[in-house]
């Protein structure tokens, strides 16, 4: 996703974003282990994605300090 996009987003939207890529890395995992994930690189994509929400949560935070 986007830079540009998440920053949209309300905080609320981005929370409930972070828990389900948080929910498909784990399970993407749990395949990886497995042997049978078709597509090693969608663990780092979703890791960078997980990456820029936490980055944009922490600008918000800090601009209310």
């Amino acid at each position: 996703m986007k830079t540009k996009e998440l920053r949209e987003l309300a905080v609320d939207e981005l929370e409930q974003k972070q828990r389900d890529l948080r929910k498909e890395h784990f399970d993407l995992r749990k395949v990886k282990v497995a042997g049978k994930l078709e597509n090693p690189l969608k663990l780092r994509l979703l890791r960078r994605d997980m990456a820029r929400i936490q980055t944009i949560l922490n600008e918000r935070t800090n601009k209310g300090t």
